[in-house]
């Protein structure tokens, strides 16, 4: 989508579109203003009134978005009424859409549209052309288009690196495997990021038992991904630190899972895909800040050399673990990737995402990704980070009297507690591998993926959830 900024009046294009942003209580005039008097349109938000552009507008549609009480407008409702812009004639035919009445915000408004725009269309091949977008330019009014493009930059770095998680997210587990998700974490080299890829023999010297047996069923060599942005004054300054859970397809091993729906689990490497985002986006508008992002990246699949239900395995960390379920596979993952980077780079904090539990879609619903930290202040800075970008936690609780669900009797624990507070007690178990560090968990199995989706700016599938949520608590906290 290429993105313009113009000044009020500018010529509009006759094969263009007008999305007029207007608020509860405005009145509209001439022929606009009956088309509004023959609609249910109020100017609520969410609202959008497609017409026939009249005489004068020099455009050929005019869409009017209502962003409700104009004393309550602000950046979020310019992201969103201009999304709502957009998806409203982005498949009229029409190639320009220009955006009026968030010049105060015109940046989020343009923002809005990036995200809205966003498609994974690479494998369509028979899609009638009446069915795909037509909208290849959006210009947006500003008060000073110059200074606003300016502006913009950090939008836009923050807008690629949500696609890139998108992209990821979105790929078909033949394509994505662990190698080659690894290869487009390299690929970000050319943003000034340091990538490094630890094979299977590598983790085995560091004696990652725990990370290695989910992978051992597979064809496909499991990966650890170590992502560096130094880009703090100081490059040797102690760094923050994101974690994710990658398993690029979970089969669920030998505790196989159902066959309905199983096609959704391509996303279970979706917390791999926001800390590859994240590290995108801070390398993307160079953070003053160090960064580190590890990816625990396997196949879970069912196969004669897979491990087994009752299986004891060692952790990195010299813990052990009896397996009793061969899909409570991530937080296998997630304990050697965690207990690495504390062990290597003794982070100021660490924050792992992961498709981790169905139990917290059930606690939660689809708009809640579960929260859970061993630090007040590094709980209180999520929160408030995915309150400013409409990405909704919760926190959650880590009561020292669930621990006893995931006590083994011939082990140091069990990899789950089974169904009572699973969320919980995947946390608590994650929580075995933080030696001290200040840490949160973040169970994205609920907000990863949207079908269908009901924000104007996450189409339906890979939402790249966390990656605003953490660009923000960075830019806001942890730089300088």
């Amino acid at each position: 989508m290429d993105i313009q900024f113009v000044a009020a009046g500018a010529a509009v294009s006759g094969r263009s579109a007008v999305a007029r942003i207007v608020f509860e209580g405005d009145t509209q005039a001439g022929a606009v203003g009956q088309a509004v008097a023959a609609s249910r349109f109020t100017g609520a938000k969410g609202q959008t009134l497609d017409i026939l552009a009249p005489q004068g507008e020099g455009a050929a549609r005019l869409v009017l978005v209502g962003a409700g009480r104009k004393d309550a407008f602000d950046a979020a409702a310019a992201e969103n009424a201009a999304a709502a812009g957009y998806n409203a004639v982005k498949a009229s035919g029409l190639e320009v859409l220009r955006v009026e009445g968030a010049a105060a915000f015109a940046a989020n408004a343009a923002f809005g549209v990036r995200l809205a725009a966003y498609r994974f269309d690479k494998y369509r091949t028979r899609e009638p052309a009446e069915k795909k977008p037509s909208i290849a330019r959006t210009e947006v009014v500003a008060d000073d288009p110059d200074a606003t493009l300016g502006r913009f930059a950090d939008f836009a770095a923050l807008a690629d690196a949500i696609s890139f998680t998108r992209d990821l997210v979105s790929e078909p587990p033949n394509v994505l495997y662990p190698a080659e998700f690894a290869t487009r974490a390299k690929s970000l080299e050319s943003l000034g990021l340091e990538v490094e890829v630890l094979g299977e023999a590598e983790m085995m010297k560091l004696g990652m038992g725990s990370l290695l047996a989910v992978g051992q069923g597979s064809v496909r060599e499991s990966q650890l991904v170590v992502m560096k942005w130094m880009g703090a004054a100081d490059r040797s300054a102690q760094p923050i630190a994101f974690v994710g859970k990658g398993v690029c397809f979970d089969t669920g091993g030998i505790s196989i899972k159902p066959a309905e729906n199983m096609e959704d689990m391509k996303w279970d490497m979706g917390g791999a895909g926001t800390v590859t985002g994240v590290m995108h986006a801070l390398a993307g508008r160079k953070a003053k800040v160090n960064a580190i992002g590890i990816l625990g990246l396997v196949e879970n699949m069912p196969d004669g050399n897979s491990y087994r239900p009752g299986d004891v395995l060692t952790s990195m960390s010299g813990q052990t673990i009896e397996v009793v379920n061969t899909d409570a596979e991530g937080r296998l993952v997630l304990a050697d990737a965690l207990w690495y980077c504390q062990d290597r780079f003794k982070p100021k904090f660490m924050v792992d995402l992961a498709t981790l539990t169905g139990a917290i879609i059930i606690a939660l619903g689809n708009d809640y990704a579960g929260c859970y930290a061993n630090n007040e202040e590094l709980a209180a800075n999520l929160l408030d980070a995915g309150k400013a970008e409409d990405e909704g936690l919760w926190r959650m609780p880590l009561p020292a009297a669930y621990e006893k669900q995931i006590d083994s009797m011939i082990a140091d624990m069990k990899n789950t507690g089974g169904r009572p507070g699973g969320s919980i007690t995947a946390a608590l178990f994650l929580q075995r591998y933080v030696n001290g560090v200040p840490w949160a968990h973040l169970d994205i199995a609920s907000t990863a993926w949207k079908k269908p989706s009901s924000a104007p700016t996450v189409p339906d599938g890979a939402v790249g959830f966390g990656v605003r949520l953490l660009n923000r608590m960075v830019r806001d906290k942890y730089e300088g």
